[in-house]
């Protein structure tokens, strides 16, 4: 009879543990498609997530991303930070940056048709983009540059996964655009007229987790940030591989992957310890210059807290 017991125990004790991993809340981390991102995926296709509550959340925009993390459908996003900037204005999250993911040197686009030579002859032309500050930002640059104002242009709204729809189809004459979508309009005979390159340090991906999803996450996000570094190192130093992972995702042949991180920089892990130092307070201070640049633009209404912006607390020591 003892014996009997013993088992009943052993076997409600298995149902016990059964039942607490099928209820382990899942840890989601929302992206659109962008090659700066592709290290998190990378180490998906690795099986670094396995056995993990971390899931990817892949969505066709970056308005979708916001969305869906002002929402709380998930826990963590990869965002620029002028996105980031506008949701903490907005009020509805409070959030914290836990990684500087890459920034922005010449990826970020405005690409025209053939017959428009310059900036000064987008007058009157219909230019898409994203409804998202950082279209707004890079399009707002080349206004600037060609001494012209929004009202001289015909702005059309269209999220980034109907940009190359629209080129082909003739709606438009120009596009606020990025990777993968970019190299697929220039090879459609678009020509670049402006890049993120001429407004340096004003484009950055930064990876955010709302503050009241961090207790009890922390072995997720650890496992999170160390995992996209050793995928940015084996996209180093085990090119083909990668890119036999990666271009399916990014829409492109692998030998065409390479391509679309030009114009990006992928800061490395002894340069996010700089980004998200408080003491340094770099990341903290290019924020307060890209609001205060914003907020001369109307991108932002009144002043935004910063003071617990970064948590640098989940870069590992060093890669394994």
């Amino acid at each position: 009879m003892r014996l009997f017991h013993y088992f009943c125990l052993l076997f409600c004790l298995s149902l016990l543990v059964a039942c607490s991993k099928q209820t382990q809340p899942v840890f989601r981390v929302a992206t659109n498609v962008w090659p700066g991102y592709e290290p998190l995926y990378l180490a998906r296709s690795l099986g670094w997530y396995e056995n993990s509550t971390l899931r990817l959340v892949e969505m066709p925009s970056a308005s979708q991303v916001v969305h869906a993390f002002r929402n709380g459908t998930v826990e963590a996003a990869a965002l620029t930070l002028d996105e980031t900037l506008t949701l903490i204005q907005d009020g509805d999250v409070d959030l914290r940056i836990i990684l500087v993911m890459d920034i922005s040197n010449g990826a970020d686009v405005l690409l025209g048709h053939a017959n428009i030579p310059n900036l000064q002859a987008l007058r009157g032309k219909r230019v898409a983009v994203e409804n998202t500050a950082t279209g707004a930002v890079l399009l707002d640059a080349a206004l600037q540059a060609a001494q012209l104002q929004a009202h001289e242009i015909k702005l059309v709204p269209k999220t980034v996964n109907d940009h190359l729809a629209a080129w082909k189809n003739g709606e438009i004459d120009a596009v606020v655009t990025f990777e993968p979508v970019r190299t697929a309009i220039l090879n459609a005979g678009a020509v670049e007229l402006f890049n993120s390159g001429q407004i340096p340090g004003r484009i950055m991906d930064v990876l955010v987790v709302r503050a009241d999803a961090i207790q009890g996450n922390e072995t997720v996000l650890k496992q999170l940030v160390s995992s996209y570094f050793e995928a940015c190192d084996y996209l180093a130093h085990s090119p083909q591989d990668a890119s036999v992972r990666m271009g399916p995702r990014l829409g492109t042949a692998a030998e065409q992957v390479f391509a679309q991180f030009k114009g990006l920089q992928l800061p490395s892990l002894t340069e996010n310890r700089k980004w998200l130092s408080v003491p340094d307070m770099q990341l903290i201070n290019t924020a307060r210059e890209l609001a205060q640049l914003m907020k001369e633009h109307q991108l932002l209404v009144g002043n935004v807290n910063l003071d617990a912006l970064v948590d640098a607390r989940f870069l590992p020591e060093a890669l394994q």
